[in-house]
């Protein structure tokens, strides 16, 4: 078995780990947030953590009505013209906490006297340094070059300090069947290597998300890329509208991810028009009637609230990803030009 699959495997511990060791600490942090009145959050992340960070632009948005906002770090780096961050959370994610460009932020967060929080899995970091407060991932050495259990554990770690921002025993109860939950779509994930063969010829594809899972049609894509070196263009469904759906013709690959919750009806109607266009359709949800109209339908588990949905929603996509990369012959634990920790000014 590959580190990745291992890793893949391990995600229901990891998240229940972090569950357990880590919801006190949120909760204070969520409370020290709060009374200091923050109204903006201001996020750095760079290649998997900062489609995590999509993903908590709209959690944030959405559920705790905050301003957020990603940082460019080109700004601090290559101009020096670094943004006013005065009242902002400046909130690093980041499974080492090694690069460069994401130190310098931080450095201009405390230098400007904001609030700093960095979630990582290397609490000992240079980045974690720069903090007032550090969320551990505690998934333990990743050893694939691929994230994937970090990258569940960064989706975690940002949903409770949402929880507790909101000061909600709901949402934490909410949380605490999620480890279960993501359990119940690996078991239940034994067909996708066979439905991975059938594309291992393919070269490119459009990866389809909205709402909280327009971060999960960036981080697949993501994962096509890095394990099975596909062009897979990541996109919103209404952003494809605007003109990236000329593209599809007869037989074009499109992997869709489309759970229950508010998208739902927009998500289906997208599916229904690439029907007409006879596009090959790959849909991961948890609706049995939605799959159905795919030609690869992908389950991804139900009983969680749609703002906990990425977690289990990225799950297939990995397995996919995975398997079709070792369908294609392409090395899954060290993809070419990749190394674990990238180092960026």
């Amino acid at each position: 078995m590959s580190q990745i699959e291992k890793e893949i495997y391990s995600q229901p511990i990891v998240l229940d780990r972090l569950l357990t060791r880590e919801s006190r600490r949120v909760r204070k942090i969520g409370a020290s947030i709060k009374r200091s009145g923050v109204r903006t959050v201001f996020m750095v992340a760079r290649g998997s953590s900062d489609n995590a960070g999509l993903y908590g632009k709209y959690l944030f948005g959405a559920r705790n009505g905050l301003v957020t906002a990603m940082a460019t770090p080109s700004l601090f780096t290559l101009y020096k013209q670094p943004p006013d961050l005065s009242g902002c959370l400046v909130l690093a994610i980041s499974q080492s906490g090694a690069s460069d460009d994401l130190s310098r932020v931080l450095d201009e967060a405390r230098r400007q006297g904001s609030r700093r929080l960095v979630i990582t899995n290397t609490p000992a970091s240079p980045l974690a340094k720069l903090a007032d407060d550090v969320i551990p991932l505690h998934a333990g050495v990743e050893k694939s070059v691929a994230a994937t259990k970090s990258y569940t554990a960064q989706l975690l770690s940002l949903s409770m300090l949402s929880a507790a921002l909101r000061v909600s025993q709901k949402d934490f109860q909410a949380l605490a069947r999620v480890p279960q939950a993501l359990q119940s779509v690996l078991d239940g994930a034994k067909k996708i290597a066979a439905s991975a063969e059938r594309y291992r010829y393919m070269q490119r594809l459009a990866v389809i998300g909205r709402g909280y899972n327009y971060a999960t049609a960036f981080e697949l894509a993501l994962k096509l890329k890095e394990l099975a070196y596909l062009n897979a263009e990541p996109s919103s469904s209404a952003d494809f509208r605007h003109g990236p759906i000329a593209v599809v013709e007869d037989g074009f690959p499109v992997l869709l991810i489309a759970p229950r919750g508010k998208t739902m009806a927009d998500m289906r109607a997208l599916v229904e028009s690439l029907s007409k266009r006879r596009a090959e359709l790959i849909v991961i949800s948890d609706n049995a009637k939605l799959r159905a109209l795919a030609k690869t339908p992908l389950a991804c588990g139900s009983g969680l609230p749609e703002w906990l949905s990425p977690m289990l929603a990225v799950v297939p996509g990995q397995l996919f990803a995975m398997h079709l990369a070792a369908a294609r012959g392409c090395p899954l634990d060290k993809p070419r030009g990749l190394s674990k920790v990238t180092i960026t000014r």
